[in-house]
Protein backbone atom coordinates (compact mmCIF):
# COMPACT_ATOMS: atom_id res chain seq x y z
CA UNK A 1 0.00 0.00 0.00
CA UNK A 2 1.14 3.33 -0.69
CA UNK A 3 0.44 6.38 2.09
CA UNK A 4 0.59 10.39 0.36
CA UNK A 5 0.77 13.52 2.60
CA UNK A 6 0.66 16.81 1.22
CA UNK A 7 4.35 17.76 2.47
CA UNK A 8 5.92 21.22 3.50
CA UNK A 9 8.83 21.17 6.56
CA UNK A 10 8.00 18.18 8.16
CA UNK A 11 4.01 19.07 8.39
CA UNK A 12 0.84 17.86 6.77
CA UNK A 13 0.75 21.11 4.13
CA UNK A 14 -2.98 22.08 4.57
CA UNK A 15 -4.25 23.50 1.38
CA UNK A 16 -4.66 20.19 -0.83
CA UNK A 17 -4.82 22.13 -4.08
CA UNK A 18 -1.55 24.30 -3.54
CA UNK A 19 0.48 21.29 -2.38
CA UNK A 20 4.36 21.76 -3.83
CA UNK A 21 5.16 18.16 -2.63
CA UNK A 22 3.83 14.98 -1.47
CA UNK A 23 5.78 13.15 1.15
CA UNK A 24 4.96 8.71 0.09
CA UNK A 25 5.16 5.72 2.55
CA UNK A 26 5.12 2.35 1.03
CA UNK A 27 3.30 0.08 3.43
CA UNK A 28 4.04 -3.61 3.77
CA UNK A 29 1.97 -5.50 7.08
CA UNK A 30 1.49 -2.65 8.61
CA UNK A 31 4.79 -0.92 8.65
CA UNK A 32 6.63 1.75 6.36
CA UNK A 33 9.28 0.08 4.75
CA UNK A 34 10.06 3.63 2.78
CA UNK A 35 9.33 7.32 2.61
CA UNK A 36 10.20 9.60 -0.38
CA UNK A 37 9.30 13.36 -0.67
CA UNK A 38 8.17 13.65 -4.43
CA UNK A 39 7.34 17.13 -5.91
CA UNK A 40 4.19 17.61 -7.91
CA UNK A 41 5.98 19.69 -10.78
CA UNK A 42 3.70 22.43 -10.70
CA UNK A 43 0.51 20.50 -10.85
CA UNK A 44 -2.64 21.76 -9.09
CA UNK A 45 -6.15 20.80 -7.88
CA UNK A 46 -7.35 18.37 -10.64
CA UNK A 47 -4.63 17.47 -12.00
CA UNK A 48 -3.19 16.64 -8.43
CA UNK A 49 -5.12 13.05 -7.95
CA UNK A 50 -3.95 11.81 -11.61
CA UNK A 51 -0.83 12.84 -9.95
CA UNK A 52 -1.48 10.35 -7.14
CA UNK A 53 -2.45 7.79 -9.13
CA UNK A 54 0.08 7.61 -11.63
CA UNK A 55 2.32 7.15 -8.37
CA UNK A 56 0.11 4.30 -7.22
CA UNK A 57 -1.18 6.16 -4.30
CA UNK A 58 -4.36 4.39 -2.27
CA UNK A 59 -4.38 7.05 0.59
CA UNK A 60 -4.11 10.71 0.97
CA UNK A 61 -3.51 12.79 4.15
CA UNK A 62 -4.17 15.99 3.74
CA UNK A 63 -4.98 19.34 5.40
CA UNK A 64 -7.90 21.45 3.51
CA UNK A 65 -9.39 20.23 0.08
CA UNK A 66 -11.99 21.82 -1.89
CA UNK A 67 -15.23 19.69 -3.40
CA UNK A 68 -13.53 19.34 -6.88
CA UNK A 69 -10.48 17.68 -5.39
CA UNK A 70 -12.45 15.50 -3.54
CA UNK A 71 -14.23 13.96 -6.09
CA UNK A 72 -11.26 13.91 -8.69
CA UNK A 73 -9.71 11.61 -5.50
CA UNK A 74 -13.00 9.81 -5.29
CA UNK A 75 -12.95 8.95 -8.66
CA UNK A 76 -9.43 7.78 -8.60
CA UNK A 77 -10.15 5.66 -6.24
CA UNK A 78 -8.14 7.17 -3.80
CA UNK A 79 -9.19 7.20 0.17
CA UNK A 80 -9.29 10.63 1.41
CA UNK A 81 -8.10 11.61 5.18
CA UNK A 82 -8.46 15.32 4.86
CA UNK A 83 -7.99 18.48 8.13
CA UNK A 84 -5.62 16.58 9.51
CA UNK A 85 -2.84 18.74 11.08
CA UNK A 86 0.42 18.75 12.69
CA UNK A 87 3.83 16.17 11.93
CA UNK A 88 3.61 14.59 9.17
CA UNK A 89 5.29 10.94 9.96
CA UNK A 90 2.89 10.73 13.09
CA UNK A 91 -0.03 11.15 10.97
CA UNK A 92 0.77 8.06 8.94
CA UNK A 93 1.66 6.11 12.48
CA UNK A 94 -1.87 7.34 13.51
CA UNK A 95 -3.22 6.27 10.61
CA UNK A 96 -1.50 2.65 10.64
CA UNK A 97 -2.65 2.42 14.23
CA UNK A 98 -6.21 3.55 14.05
CA UNK A 99 -5.71 6.62 15.54
CA UNK A 100 -5.56 9.27 13.13
CA UNK A 101 -7.52 12.33 13.92
CA UNK A 102 -9.27 13.76 10.71
CA UNK A 103 -12.30 15.20 9.63
CA UNK A 104 -14.47 13.19 7.26
CA UNK A 105 -16.15 16.27 6.19
CA UNK A 106 -13.25 19.08 5.49
CA UNK A 107 -14.06 21.02 2.93
CA UNK A 108 -11.68 23.98 1.87
CA UNK A 109 -14.29 27.05 1.04
CA UNK A 110 -11.61 29.66 0.69
CA UNK A 111 -12.33 30.78 -3.19
CA UNK A 112 -14.76 33.15 -2.02
CA UNK A 113 -14.32 37.67 -2.54
CA UNK A 114 -14.62 39.20 0.89
CA UNK A 115 -14.87 42.42 -1.00
CA UNK A 116 -11.61 43.97 -0.10
CA UNK A 117 -9.98 43.62 -3.18
CA UNK A 118 -8.78 40.46 -2.91
CA UNK A 119 -10.04 36.59 -2.80
CA UNK A 120 -9.13 34.52 0.34
CA UNK A 121 -7.61 31.89 -3.00
CA UNK A 122 -4.47 34.58 -2.35
CA UNK A 123 -4.22 33.56 1.13
CA UNK A 124 -3.26 36.82 2.48
CA UNK A 125 -6.25 37.34 4.68
CA UNK A 126 -6.49 34.74 7.25
CA UNK A 127 -10.60 34.64 7.02
CA UNK A 128 -10.59 31.82 4.83
CA UNK A 129 -11.49 28.09 6.69
CA UNK A 130 -9.82 24.87 5.14
CA UNK A 131 -10.90 23.19 8.20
Amino acid sequence: MKIAVTYANGEVFQHFGHTESFKFYDIEDGKIVSESVVETMGSGHGALAGFLKQNNVETLICGGIGGGARTALSEAGIKLFGGVKGDADKAVSDYLNGELDFDPFVQCNHHHDHGEGHTCGEHGCGKHSCH
